[in-house]
Protein backbone atom coordinates (compact mmCIF):
# COMPACT_ATOMS: atom_id res chain seq x y z
CA UNK A 1 0.00 0.00 0.00
CA UNK A 2 1.44 3.53 -1.00
CA UNK A 3 1.22 6.61 1.55
CA UNK A 4 -1.28 7.82 -0.37
CA UNK A 5 -3.55 4.93 -0.25
CA UNK A 6 -2.73 4.34 3.83
CA UNK A 7 -3.11 8.00 4.87
CA UNK A 8 -7.04 7.88 2.81
CA UNK A 9 -7.09 4.50 4.59
CA UNK A 10 -6.49 5.67 7.87
CA UNK A 11 -8.60 8.98 7.33
CA UNK A 12 -11.62 6.65 6.42
CA UNK A 13 -11.11 4.87 10.10
CA UNK A 14 -10.93 7.76 11.80
CA UNK A 15 -13.57 9.49 10.39
CA UNK A 16 -15.60 6.45 10.97
CA UNK A 17 -14.78 5.90 14.22
CA UNK A 18 -15.40 9.09 15.33
CA UNK A 19 -18.76 9.09 13.63
CA UNK A 20 -19.73 5.70 15.80
CA UNK A 21 -18.42 7.38 19.04
CA UNK A 22 -20.77 10.44 17.99
CA UNK A 23 -24.01 8.27 17.44
CA UNK A 24 -23.21 5.94 20.59
CA UNK A 25 -23.65 9.25 22.54
CA UNK A 26 -26.94 10.41 20.90
CA UNK A 27 -28.02 6.96 21.20
CA UNK A 28 -27.25 6.69 24.87
CA UNK A 29 -30.77 6.68 26.39
CA UNK A 30 -32.61 4.69 24.40
CA UNK A 31 -29.96 1.85 24.84
CA UNK A 32 -30.61 2.09 28.72
CA UNK A 33 -34.32 2.41 28.21
CA UNK A 34 -33.94 -0.97 26.26
CA UNK A 35 -31.38 -2.58 29.26
CA UNK A 36 -34.03 -1.04 31.66
CA UNK A 37 -36.69 -3.26 29.58
CA UNK A 38 -34.49 -6.28 29.18
CA UNK A 39 -33.84 -6.82 33.16
CA UNK A 40 -37.27 -6.13 33.86
CA UNK A 41 -38.53 -9.10 31.03
CA UNK A 42 -36.06 -11.12 32.48
CA UNK A 43 -37.24 -10.92 36.28
CA UNK A 44 -34.87 -8.59 37.54
CA UNK A 45 -36.73 -5.59 38.80
CA UNK A 46 -34.89 -3.52 41.70
CA UNK A 47 -32.97 -1.37 39.27
CA UNK A 48 -33.47 2.19 37.84
CA UNK A 49 -31.20 4.46 35.31
CA UNK A 50 -29.37 6.26 37.44
CA UNK A 51 -28.68 10.64 37.38
CA UNK A 52 -25.37 8.96 35.48
CA UNK A 53 -26.51 7.56 32.85
CA UNK A 54 -26.31 3.78 34.28
CA UNK A 55 -28.52 1.07 35.01
CA UNK A 56 -28.19 0.22 38.79
CA UNK A 57 -29.17 -2.32 40.83
CA UNK A 58 -31.49 -0.89 43.96
CA UNK A 59 -30.69 -2.32 47.43
CA UNK A 60 -32.57 -3.36 50.83
CA UNK A 61 -33.09 -0.31 52.88
CA UNK A 62 -33.53 -3.04 55.88
CA UNK A 63 -32.51 -6.23 56.32
CA UNK A 64 -36.25 -8.25 56.91
CA UNK A 65 -37.14 -5.94 53.64
CA UNK A 66 -38.91 -8.04 51.39
CA UNK A 67 -38.27 -8.06 47.59
CA UNK A 68 -39.51 -10.32 45.68
CA UNK A 69 -40.73 -10.10 41.94
CA UNK A 70 -44.27 -11.27 41.18
CA UNK A 71 -43.26 -10.90 36.92
CA UNK A 72 -46.02 -10.09 35.07
CA UNK A 73 -43.93 -8.07 32.32
CA UNK A 74 -42.74 -11.86 30.91
CA UNK A 75 -46.04 -13.45 30.88
CA UNK A 76 -47.27 -10.54 28.96
CA UNK A 77 -44.70 -10.22 26.17
CA UNK A 78 -45.19 -14.54 26.45
CA UNK A 79 -48.42 -13.92 24.84
CA UNK A 80 -47.98 -11.25 22.97
CA UNK A 81 -44.73 -13.19 21.26
CA UNK A 82 -46.91 -16.37 20.79
CA UNK A 83 -49.88 -14.54 19.30
CA UNK A 84 -47.83 -12.23 16.75
CA UNK A 85 -46.01 -15.10 15.59
CA UNK A 86 -49.02 -16.78 14.04
CA UNK A 87 -48.69 -13.56 11.44
CA UNK A 88 -47.11 -15.13 8.77
CA UNK A 89 -48.74 -14.29 5.32
CA UNK A 90 -47.53 -15.86 2.38
CA UNK A 91 -46.09 -12.77 -0.19
CA UNK A 92 -47.50 -13.30 -3.53
CA UNK A 93 -45.65 -11.02 -6.52
CA UNK A 94 -49.15 -9.77 -8.08
CA UNK A 95 -48.77 -9.22 -12.26
CA UNK A 96 -47.94 -6.13 -13.98
CA UNK A 97 -50.63 -6.61 -16.20
CA UNK A 98 -53.40 -9.58 -17.73
CA UNK A 99 -51.00 -10.81 -20.52
CA UNK A 100 -50.04 -14.09 -20.28
CA UNK A 101 -46.23 -13.08 -19.66
CA UNK A 102 -46.94 -10.99 -16.94
CA UNK A 103 -48.74 -13.68 -15.29
CA UNK A 104 -46.20 -16.36 -15.56
CA UNK A 105 -43.39 -13.68 -14.52
CA UNK A 106 -45.74 -13.45 -11.19
CA UNK A 107 -46.25 -16.98 -10.70
CA UNK A 108 -42.54 -17.52 -11.25
CA UNK A 109 -41.40 -14.82 -8.32
CA UNK A 110 -44.36 -16.07 -5.97
CA UNK A 111 -42.47 -19.54 -6.12
CA UNK A 112 -39.46 -18.25 -5.77
CA UNK A 113 -40.48 -16.31 -2.33
CA UNK A 114 -42.12 -19.77 -1.28
CA UNK A 115 -38.55 -21.90 -2.20
CA UNK A 116 -36.87 -19.11 -0.17
CA UNK A 117 -39.20 -18.74 2.53
CA UNK A 118 -39.52 -22.81 3.30
CA UNK A 119 -35.29 -23.17 2.66
CA UNK A 120 -33.98 -20.53 4.92
CA UNK A 121 -36.30 -21.02 7.91
CA UNK A 122 -38.00 -17.51 7.49
CA UNK A 123 -40.66 -18.35 10.41
CA UNK A 124 -37.56 -18.84 13.06
CA UNK A 125 -36.14 -15.64 11.81
CA UNK A 126 -39.34 -13.29 12.11
CA UNK A 127 -39.77 -15.27 15.41
CA UNK A 128 -36.27 -14.19 16.55
CA UNK A 129 -36.88 -10.34 15.42
CA UNK A 130 -40.09 -10.27 17.28
CA UNK A 131 -38.84 -11.37 20.54
CA UNK A 132 -35.94 -7.90 19.86
CA UNK A 133 -38.90 -5.78 19.06
CA UNK A 134 -41.36 -6.66 21.96
CA UNK A 135 -38.72 -6.27 24.41
CA UNK A 136 -36.84 -3.53 23.70
CA UNK A 137 -39.60 -1.88 20.99
CA UNK A 138 -37.29 -2.06 17.71
CA UNK A 139 -35.81 -5.04 15.29
CA UNK A 140 -34.12 -5.03 12.40
CA UNK A 141 -33.64 -7.35 9.51
CA UNK A 142 -30.45 -7.26 7.29
CA UNK A 143 -31.06 -8.56 3.86
CA UNK A 144 -27.32 -9.17 1.80
CA UNK A 145 -25.95 -11.16 -0.37
CA UNK A 146 -23.47 -13.85 0.51
CA UNK A 147 -20.80 -14.34 -1.94
CA UNK A 148 -19.46 -17.77 -0.64
CA UNK A 149 -22.92 -19.71 -0.69
CA UNK A 150 -24.59 -17.62 -3.66
CA UNK A 151 -27.48 -16.87 -1.86
CA UNK A 152 -29.75 -14.20 -0.32
CA UNK A 153 -29.37 -13.70 3.17
CA UNK A 154 -31.67 -12.19 6.15
CA UNK A 155 -30.13 -12.07 9.58
CA UNK A 156 -31.44 -9.83 12.31
CA UNK A 157 -29.71 -7.09 13.98
CA UNK A 158 -31.30 -5.75 17.89
CA UNK A 159 -31.73 -2.73 18.11
CA UNK A 160 -28.21 -2.41 19.85
CA UNK A 161 -26.32 -2.63 16.73
CA UNK A 162 -27.82 -0.34 14.49
CA UNK A 163 -27.02 3.24 14.80
CA UNK A 164 -28.93 5.99 12.68
CA UNK A 165 -27.51 9.22 11.56
CA UNK A 166 -30.92 10.64 13.51
CA UNK A 167 -32.75 9.23 16.11
CA UNK A 168 -35.71 11.36 15.01
CA UNK A 169 -36.33 10.01 11.69
CA UNK A 170 -39.73 8.39 10.83
CA UNK A 171 -37.72 5.41 8.52
CA UNK A 172 -34.53 3.73 7.44
CA UNK A 173 -35.61 5.33 4.23
CA UNK A 174 -35.71 8.65 5.84
CA UNK A 175 -31.96 8.50 7.25
CA UNK A 176 -28.50 9.74 5.71
CA UNK A 177 -26.38 7.06 6.36
CA UNK A 178 -26.89 4.03 9.03
CA UNK A 179 -24.00 2.11 11.04
CA UNK A 180 -24.16 -1.48 11.59
CA UNK A 181 -21.98 -2.01 14.46
CA UNK A 182 -21.42 -6.22 15.36
CA UNK A 183 -18.72 -8.15 17.10
CA UNK A 184 -17.03 -11.21 15.00
CA UNK A 185 -14.11 -13.09 16.22
CA UNK A 186 -10.68 -11.41 14.75
CA UNK A 187 -10.20 -15.24 12.52
CA UNK A 188 -13.41 -15.22 11.07
CA UNK A 189 -12.73 -11.00 9.78
CA UNK A 190 -9.17 -12.46 8.54
CA UNK A 191 -10.34 -15.19 6.45
CA UNK A 192 -13.18 -13.49 5.23
CA UNK A 193 -11.21 -10.63 4.29
CA UNK A 194 -7.72 -11.55 4.18
CA UNK A 195 -6.51 -9.23 6.87
CA UNK A 196 -5.03 -9.77 10.33
CA UNK A 197 -6.93 -7.52 13.10
CA UNK A 198 -6.47 -7.59 16.45
CA UNK A 199 -8.79 -8.80 18.96
CA UNK A 200 -9.72 -7.71 22.17
CA UNK A 201 -12.96 -8.49 24.93
CA UNK A 202 -16.11 -7.35 24.07
CA UNK A 203 -19.57 -7.28 26.16
CA UNK A 204 -22.47 -9.22 24.39
CA UNK A 205 -26.56 -8.75 24.95
CA UNK A 206 -27.86 -11.96 24.34
CA UNK A 207 -31.44 -12.56 24.20
CA UNK A 208 -33.50 -15.69 22.61
CA UNK A 209 -30.56 -17.25 21.21
CA UNK A 210 -29.60 -13.76 19.42
CA UNK A 211 -26.55 -11.99 20.17
CA UNK A 212 -25.19 -8.50 19.52
CA UNK A 213 -23.16 -5.88 21.14
CA UNK A 214 -23.91 -3.09 23.31
CA UNK A 215 -23.28 -0.91 25.59
CA UNK A 216 -19.71 0.30 23.63
CA UNK A 217 -17.59 2.45 25.73
CA UNK A 218 -19.68 1.88 28.95
CA UNK A 219 -20.14 -0.20 31.58
CA UNK A 220 -23.53 -1.35 33.18
CA UNK A 221 -23.30 -2.53 36.84
CA UNK A 222 -26.71 -4.52 36.42
CA UNK A 223 -25.54 -8.05 36.42
CA UNK A 224 -28.26 -9.88 36.10
CA UNK A 225 -29.12 -9.19 32.32
CA UNK A 226 -28.15 -12.08 29.61
CA UNK A 227 -24.52 -10.87 28.94
CA UNK A 228 -20.76 -12.30 28.65
CA UNK A 229 -17.21 -10.94 27.52
CA UNK A 230 -16.06 -12.82 24.22
CA UNK A 231 -12.47 -12.55 24.18
CA UNK A 232 -10.30 -12.19 20.54
CA UNK A 233 -13.17 -10.40 19.30
CA UNK A 234 -13.14 -7.24 16.57
CA UNK A 235 -15.62 -4.43 16.46
CA UNK A 236 -16.70 -4.46 12.89
CA UNK A 237 -18.41 -1.08 11.86
CA UNK A 238 -20.43 -0.48 8.52
CA UNK A 239 -21.23 3.10 7.34
CA UNK A 240 -23.70 2.89 4.90
CA UNK A 241 -24.48 6.04 2.86
CA UNK A 242 -27.55 6.42 0.76
CA UNK A 243 -27.13 8.15 -2.50
CA UNK A 244 -26.56 11.77 -2.88
CA UNK A 245 -25.05 14.37 -5.85
CA UNK A 246 -21.55 13.60 -4.41
CA UNK A 247 -22.12 9.28 -4.70
CA UNK A 248 -24.07 8.87 -7.26
CA UNK A 249 -24.55 5.40 -6.40
CA UNK A 250 -24.29 5.76 -2.33
CA UNK A 251 -21.50 4.81 -0.36
CA UNK A 252 -20.34 2.00 2.07
CA UNK A 253 -17.07 1.71 4.12
CA UNK A 254 -16.06 -1.21 6.83
CA UNK A 255 -13.92 -1.02 9.57
CA UNK A 256 -12.60 -3.64 11.58
CA UNK A 257 -10.77 -2.43 14.71
CA UNK A 258 -8.35 0.05 13.05
CA UNK A 259 -8.59 -1.16 9.49
CA UNK A 260 -10.15 -0.08 6.55
CA UNK A 261 -11.39 -3.47 5.04
CA UNK A 262 -13.46 -1.50 2.40
CA UNK A 263 -14.67 1.62 1.02
CA UNK A 264 -16.87 1.91 -2.10
CA UNK A 265 -20.37 1.96 -3.65
CA UNK A 266 -23.40 0.74 -2.32
CA UNK A 267 -23.71 -2.79 -3.21
CA UNK A 268 -27.35 -3.86 -3.76
CA UNK A 269 -30.25 -2.02 -5.67
CA UNK A 270 -32.66 -2.63 -3.46
CA UNK A 271 -35.06 0.22 -4.88
CA UNK A 272 -38.10 0.21 -6.46
CA UNK A 273 -36.42 1.55 -9.58
CA UNK A 274 -33.14 -0.08 -8.67
CA UNK A 275 -31.81 2.19 -6.93
CA UNK A 276 -28.86 1.98 -4.81
CA UNK A 277 -30.77 1.76 -0.83
CA UNK A 278 -29.51 0.22 2.68
CA UNK A 279 -30.30 -3.39 3.14
CA UNK A 280 -31.94 -3.27 6.24
CA UNK A 281 -35.84 -3.41 7.74
CA UNK A 282 -37.45 -1.74 10.42
CA UNK A 283 -39.60 -3.67 13.02
CA UNK A 284 -41.21 -2.01 15.70
CA UNK A 285 -43.61 -3.03 18.15
CA UNK A 286 -45.28 0.38 18.43
CA UNK A 287 -44.40 3.00 17.14
CA UNK A 288 -43.53 6.74 18.33
CA UNK A 289 -44.39 9.73 16.60
CA UNK A 290 -40.71 11.88 15.70
CA UNK A 291 -38.95 8.92 16.52
CA UNK A 292 -36.79 6.23 14.51
CA UNK A 293 -37.00 4.12 17.65
CA UNK A 294 -40.37 1.80 18.64
CA UNK A 295 -41.40 1.16 22.38
CA UNK A 296 -42.14 -1.75 23.86
CA UNK A 297 -45.10 -2.42 25.85
CA UNK A 298 -41.97 -3.65 28.30
CA UNK A 299 -41.60 0.07 29.16
CA UNK A 300 -45.49 1.37 29.72
CA UNK A 301 -45.51 -1.43 32.00
CA UNK A 302 -42.61 -1.05 34.10
CA UNK A 303 -44.06 1.76 36.78
CA UNK A 304 -47.15 -0.59 37.02
CA UNK A 305 -45.08 -3.73 37.90
CA UNK A 306 -43.02 -1.98 40.19
CA UNK A 307 -45.91 -0.66 42.16
CA UNK A 308 -47.60 -4.73 42.36
CA UNK A 309 -43.74 -5.70 43.64
CA UNK A 310 -44.40 -3.17 46.10
CA UNK A 311 -47.68 -3.43 47.45
CA UNK A 312 -47.08 -7.44 47.09
CA UNK A 313 -44.36 -7.29 49.33
CA UNK A 314 -45.89 -4.91 51.67
CA UNK A 315 -48.47 -7.06 52.29
CA UNK A 316 -46.29 -10.05 53.30
CA UNK A 317 -43.85 -8.31 55.51
CA UNK A 318 -47.72 -7.34 57.32
CA UNK A 319 -48.68 -11.43 57.44
CA UNK A 320 -44.90 -12.10 58.96
CA UNK A 321 -45.61 -9.52 61.88
CA UNK A 322 -48.65 -11.29 62.23
CA UNK A 323 -47.45 -14.67 61.95
CA UNK A 324 -43.92 -14.31 63.89
CA UNK A 325 -45.27 -11.80 65.82
CA UNK A 326 -43.30 -8.41 67.23
CA UNK A 327 -41.85 -9.10 70.68
CA UNK A 328 -41.72 -6.44 73.18
CA UNK A 329 -39.37 -6.56 76.78
CA UNK A 330 -37.47 -4.33 79.18
CA UNK A 331 -34.27 -3.41 78.71
CA UNK A 332 -32.19 -5.95 80.41
CA UNK A 333 -34.89 -8.40 81.49
CA UNK A 334 -34.13 -11.16 78.79
CA UNK A 335 -31.30 -12.62 76.71
CA UNK A 336 -32.42 -10.47 73.39
CA UNK A 337 -29.46 -12.17 71.55
CA UNK A 338 -30.83 -15.20 72.16
CA UNK A 339 -33.92 -14.23 71.00
CA UNK A 340 -32.81 -12.90 68.13
CA UNK A 341 -30.71 -15.95 67.35
CA UNK A 342 -33.80 -18.85 68.15
CA UNK A 343 -37.29 -16.34 67.84
CA UNK A 344 -40.14 -17.83 70.05
CA UNK A 345 -40.10 -21.26 69.02
CA UNK A 346 -42.52 -23.89 70.17
CA UNK A 347 -41.79 -25.21 74.00
CA UNK A 348 -39.19 -22.59 74.42
CA UNK A 349 -38.98 -21.58 77.90
CA UNK A 350 -38.31 -17.95 78.29
CA UNK A 351 -36.76 -16.63 81.23
CA UNK A 352 -36.80 -13.53 82.52
CA UNK A 353 -34.89 -11.18 85.35
CA UNK A 354 -37.24 -11.31 88.43
CA UNK A 355 -39.62 -7.71 89.05
CA UNK A 356 -38.97 -7.40 85.29
CA UNK A 357 -42.39 -7.09 83.40
CA UNK A 358 -43.16 -9.97 81.61
CA UNK A 359 -42.57 -9.97 77.37
CA UNK A 360 -45.44 -9.49 75.73
CA UNK A 361 -46.48 -9.51 71.56
CA UNK A 362 -47.48 -6.45 70.34
CA UNK A 363 -50.95 -6.23 69.01
CA UNK A 364 -50.76 -6.46 65.33
CA UNK A 365 -54.03 -6.45 63.96
CA UNK A 366 -54.61 -7.20 60.40
CA UNK A 367 -53.96 -6.96 57.13
CA UNK A 368 -55.95 -3.78 55.77
CA UNK A 369 -58.60 -4.24 52.71
CA UNK A 370 -56.60 -1.57 51.37
CA UNK A 371 -53.70 -3.74 49.99
CA UNK A 372 -56.49 -6.37 48.30
CA UNK A 373 -58.00 -3.51 46.45
CA UNK A 374 -54.86 -2.24 45.35
CA UNK A 375 -53.60 -5.09 43.98
CA UNK A 376 -56.92 -5.58 41.90
CA UNK A 377 -56.37 -2.31 40.49
CA UNK A 378 -52.76 -2.68 39.63
CA UNK A 379 -54.41 -6.12 38.27
CA UNK A 380 -57.03 -4.52 35.84
CA UNK A 381 -54.16 -2.00 34.78
CA UNK A 382 -51.73 -4.72 33.74
CA UNK A 383 -54.86 -5.73 31.70
CA UNK A 384 -55.83 -1.91 30.34
CA UNK A 385 -52.14 -0.79 29.61
CA UNK A 386 -50.79 -3.79 27.70
CA UNK A 387 -54.13 -5.34 26.42
CA UNK A 388 -53.26 -8.35 27.20
CA UNK A 389 -56.62 -9.57 28.62
CA UNK A 390 -57.24 -12.47 31.08
CA UNK A 391 -58.98 -14.50 28.12
CA UNK A 392 -55.65 -14.29 25.87
CA UNK A 393 -53.37 -14.33 28.74
CA UNK A 394 -55.01 -17.11 31.12
CA UNK A 395 -56.71 -18.93 29.01
CA UNK A 396 -59.68 -18.22 31.23
CA UNK A 397 -62.89 -16.03 30.70
CA UNK A 398 -63.88 -13.33 32.85
CA UNK A 399 -66.88 -14.42 36.12
CA UNK A 400 -69.08 -12.07 34.54
CA UNK A 401 -68.69 -12.83 31.05
CA UNK A 402 -71.42 -16.17 29.45
CA UNK A 403 -71.91 -15.02 26.12
CA UNK A 404 -69.99 -16.54 23.43
CA UNK A 405 -70.81 -13.30 21.69
CA UNK A 406 -69.13 -10.84 24.28
CA UNK A 407 -66.46 -13.64 24.27
CA UNK A 408 -65.94 -12.87 20.71
CA UNK A 409 -65.65 -9.14 21.19
CA UNK A 410 -63.05 -9.87 23.68
CA UNK A 411 -60.98 -11.78 21.56
CA UNK A 412 -61.73 -8.90 18.45
CA UNK A 413 -60.12 -6.29 20.82
CA UNK A 414 -57.04 -8.61 21.86
CA UNK A 415 -56.50 -8.28 18.25
CA UNK A 416 -57.21 -4.89 17.90
CA UNK A 417 -54.64 -3.86 20.36
CA UNK A 418 -52.04 -6.07 18.09
CA UNK A 419 -52.60 -4.17 15.13
CA UNK A 420 -49.86 -1.31 15.20
CA UNK A 421 -47.48 -4.76 15.68
CA UNK A 422 -49.06 -6.85 13.01
CA UNK A 423 -48.95 -4.44 10.68
CA UNK A 424 -45.01 -3.74 11.28
CA UNK A 425 -44.54 -7.83 10.47
CA UNK A 426 -46.55 -7.32 7.71
CA UNK A 427 -44.82 -4.63 5.93
CA UNK A 428 -41.15 -6.54 6.84
CA UNK A 429 -42.14 -9.41 5.08
CA UNK A 430 -43.73 -7.59 2.14
CA UNK A 431 -40.14 -5.47 2.11
CA UNK A 432 -38.24 -8.59 2.62
CA UNK A 433 -39.51 -10.16 -0.25
CA UNK A 434 -39.08 -7.59 -2.71
CA UNK A 435 -35.36 -7.71 -1.43
CA UNK A 436 -35.05 -10.92 -2.04
CA UNK A 437 -36.34 -10.62 -5.66
CA UNK A 438 -34.05 -7.90 -6.32
CA UNK A 439 -31.29 -9.63 -5.14
CA UNK A 440 -32.02 -12.57 -6.94
CA UNK A 441 -32.30 -10.60 -10.17
CA UNK A 442 -28.64 -8.51 -9.74
CA UNK A 443 -27.00 -11.61 -8.68
CA UNK A 444 -28.31 -14.66 -10.61
CA UNK A 445 -26.83 -14.83 -14.01
CA UNK A 446 -26.54 -19.16 -14.66
CA UNK A 447 -29.92 -21.36 -14.25
CA UNK A 448 -30.39 -21.40 -10.79
CA UNK A 449 -32.15 -24.33 -9.03
CA UNK A 450 -34.95 -23.98 -6.33
CA UNK A 451 -37.31 -26.41 -4.37
CA UNK A 452 -40.41 -25.92 -2.22
CA UNK A 453 -43.43 -28.38 -1.40
CA UNK A 454 -47.03 -26.85 -0.55
CA UNK A 455 -50.19 -28.83 0.27
CA UNK A 456 -49.81 -30.23 -3.00
CA UNK A 457 -46.47 -31.75 -2.85
CA UNK A 458 -43.06 -30.58 -4.28
CA UNK A 459 -41.95 -29.03 -6.71
CA UNK A 460 -39.08 -28.46 -8.80
CA UNK A 461 -37.73 -25.58 -11.13
CA UNK A 462 -34.93 -23.57 -13.10
CA UNK A 463 -35.19 -19.88 -13.19
CA UNK A 464 -31.95 -17.13 -13.98
CA UNK A 465 -32.08 -13.44 -13.00
CA UNK A 466 -33.36 -11.76 -16.36
CA UNK A 467 -36.70 -14.04 -15.50
CA UNK A 468 -37.32 -12.39 -12.19
CA UNK A 469 -39.35 -8.95 -13.64
CA UNK A 470 -42.15 -8.97 -11.15
CA UNK A 471 -41.21 -7.70 -7.98
CA UNK A 472 -44.66 -6.36 -6.81
CA UNK A 473 -45.56 -8.17 -3.46
CA UNK A 474 -48.85 -8.84 -2.00
CA UNK A 475 -50.42 -11.35 0.88
CA UNK A 476 -53.28 -13.88 0.33
CA UNK A 477 -55.10 -12.82 3.13
CA UNK A 478 -55.20 -9.93 5.33
CA UNK A 479 -55.21 -10.88 9.09
CA UNK A 480 -53.95 -13.92 10.27
CA UNK A 481 -54.97 -13.82 14.16
CA UNK A 482 -58.44 -14.45 13.30
CA UNK A 483 -57.62 -16.61 10.43
CA UNK A 484 -57.03 -20.25 11.25
CA UNK A 485 -57.86 -23.45 9.75
CA UNK A 486 -61.26 -23.73 11.69
CA UNK A 487 -62.48 -20.92 11.02
CA UNK A 488 -61.28 -21.26 7.10
CA UNK A 489 -62.94 -24.84 7.07
CA UNK A 490 -66.39 -23.33 8.30
CA UNK A 491 -65.95 -20.17 5.94
CA UNK A 492 -65.62 -22.73 2.74
CA UNK A 493 -68.79 -24.56 4.02
CA UNK A 494 -70.68 -22.11 4.33
CA UNK A 495 -69.53 -20.96 0.57
CA UNK A 496 -70.40 -24.54 -0.60
CA UNK A 497 -73.75 -24.62 0.98
CA UNK A 498 -74.32 -20.88 -0.70
CA UNK A 499 -73.36 -22.47 -3.90
CA UNK A 500 -70.52 -19.41 -4.84
CA UNK A 501 -68.43 -22.47 -5.69
CA UNK A 502 -70.60 -24.47 -7.73
CA UNK A 503 -70.86 -23.81 -11.89
CA UNK A 504 -74.75 -23.30 -13.44
CA UNK A 505 -75.44 -26.95 -12.92
CA UNK A 506 -74.27 -26.98 -9.27
CA UNK A 507 -71.14 -28.80 -9.89
CA UNK A 508 -67.62 -28.75 -8.52
CA UNK A 509 -64.80 -28.85 -11.48
CA UNK A 510 -61.63 -31.19 -10.39
CA UNK A 511 -59.76 -28.30 -10.51
CA UNK A 512 -62.22 -26.17 -7.77
CA UNK A 513 -62.13 -29.40 -5.69
CA UNK A 514 -58.52 -29.89 -5.68
CA UNK A 515 -58.22 -26.33 -4.44
CA UNK A 516 -60.84 -26.40 -1.84
CA UNK A 517 -59.57 -29.84 -0.73
CA UNK A 518 -55.63 -27.91 -0.31
CA UNK A 519 -57.45 -24.48 1.53
CA UNK A 520 -59.17 -27.07 3.82
CA UNK A 521 -55.66 -28.61 5.08
CA UNK A 522 -55.98 -31.71 2.68
CA UNK A 523 -53.34 -30.68 0.17
CA UNK A 524 -52.45 -34.93 -0.13
CA UNK A 525 -55.87 -36.11 0.14
CA UNK A 526 -55.59 -39.77 -1.27
CA UNK A 527 -55.02 -39.95 -4.96
CA UNK A 528 -57.61 -37.92 -6.64
CA UNK A 529 -55.97 -34.82 -5.39
CA UNK A 530 -52.57 -36.07 -6.63
CA UNK A 531 -54.21 -36.84 -9.81
CA UNK A 532 -56.08 -33.41 -10.34
CA UNK A 533 -52.53 -31.32 -9.60
CA UNK A 534 -51.09 -33.90 -12.10
CA UNK A 535 -53.59 -33.12 -15.07
CA UNK A 536 -53.78 -29.53 -14.20
CA UNK A 537 -49.70 -29.28 -14.18
CA UNK A 538 -49.94 -30.96 -17.61
CA UNK A 539 -52.49 -28.43 -18.91
CA UNK A 540 -50.33 -25.47 -18.24
CA UNK A 541 -47.05 -27.22 -19.73
CA UNK A 542 -49.55 -27.72 -23.02
CA UNK A 543 -50.52 -23.52 -22.92
CA UNK A 544 -46.99 -22.96 -23.16
CA UNK A 545 -46.67 -24.69 -26.41
CA UNK A 546 -50.12 -26.24 -27.36
CA UNK A 547 -48.45 -27.16 -31.23
CA UNK A 548 -46.42 -29.65 -29.35
CA UNK A 549 -49.33 -30.95 -27.17
CA UNK A 550 -51.40 -34.23 -27.55
CA UNK A 551 -54.27 -35.22 -26.73
CA UNK A 552 -54.51 -38.53 -24.48
CA UNK A 553 -57.04 -40.88 -23.72
CA UNK A 554 -56.52 -40.57 -20.17
CA UNK A 555 -56.43 -37.02 -19.83
CA UNK A 556 -58.87 -35.54 -17.21
CA UNK A 557 -60.46 -34.05 -20.50
CA UNK A 558 -62.73 -32.13 -18.43
CA UNK A 559 -60.01 -30.39 -16.56
CA UNK A 560 -57.76 -29.60 -19.39
CA UNK A 561 -60.68 -27.88 -21.51
CA UNK A 562 -61.61 -25.56 -18.25
CA UNK A 563 -57.71 -24.68 -18.06
CA UNK A 564 -57.09 -24.11 -21.81
CA UNK A 565 -60.37 -21.88 -21.92
CA UNK A 566 -58.98 -20.31 -18.76
CA UNK A 567 -55.66 -19.34 -20.81
CA UNK A 568 -57.36 -18.37 -24.01
CA UNK A 569 -59.42 -15.89 -22.18
CA UNK A 570 -56.67 -14.47 -20.62
CA UNK A 571 -54.33 -13.88 -23.28
CA UNK A 572 -53.84 -10.10 -24.39
CA UNK A 573 -55.94 -9.63 -28.60
CA UNK A 574 -52.85 -10.28 -30.82
CA UNK A 575 -51.11 -13.33 -28.76
CA UNK A 576 -54.71 -14.90 -28.95
CA UNK A 577 -54.69 -14.68 -32.52
CA UNK A 578 -51.85 -16.65 -33.16
CA UNK A 579 -52.89 -19.67 -30.75
CA UNK A 580 -56.53 -19.27 -31.47
CA UNK A 581 -56.79 -22.14 -34.07
CA UNK A 582 -54.47 -24.43 -32.43
CA UNK A 583 -55.87 -23.83 -29.21
CA UNK A 584 -59.24 -24.37 -30.17
CA UNK A 585 -58.56 -27.30 -31.99
CA UNK A 586 -56.83 -28.85 -29.39
CA UNK A 587 -60.06 -28.43 -26.92
CA UNK A 588 -62.18 -29.91 -29.79
CA UNK A 589 -60.25 -32.80 -29.38
CA UNK A 590 -61.07 -32.97 -25.69
CA UNK A 591 -64.49 -32.36 -26.46
CA UNK A 592 -64.72 -35.65 -28.39
CA UNK A 593 -63.45 -37.82 -25.57
CA UNK A 594 -66.18 -36.39 -23.18
CA UNK A 595 -68.61 -36.94 -25.77
CA UNK A 596 -66.76 -40.83 -26.41
CA UNK A 597 -66.63 -39.95 -29.97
Amino acid sequence: MNSYAAEFADEVVRSVREDFRERQRMRRPYELSWQLDMNFNMGNQYCDISPRGEVVQEDKYYFWQEKQVYNHISTIVDTRVSRLNRVRPQPMARPFGNSEADVNAAKLSTRILAAFYQCKHMPEIISQATVWSEVCGTAFYKVCWDADRQDVQVSVCSPFEIYPDSNVASDIADCSSIIHAKVCPAREVEECWGVPVKGESIKIYAIDGAQSVGGLGYNSVVPSIVQEAKNDQVLVIERYTKPSEMYKKGKLEIVAGETLLYSGELPYTLGEEGEFAFPFVRQVSLPQAGCFWGTSMVERVIPIQRAFNAVKNRKHEFLNRIAMGVLTVEDGSVDTDNLEEEGLSPGKVLVYRQGASKPALMESGSVPNDFAQEEEQLLQEFISVSGVSEFARNSSTPSQVTSGVALQLIAEQDDMRLANSVDSIRLCIKRIAEYVLRLYKQYVTDSRLMRYTDGNGAEVFYFTGSDVSCDDVVFETETELSDSLATRRSMLFELLRAGVLSDGDGNLSASSKAKILSLMGFGNWESAQDSARLHAARAARENADISAAEVLPVDDHALHIEEHTKHLIGLEPEEARAKRDGMLAHIAEHRKYLKGE
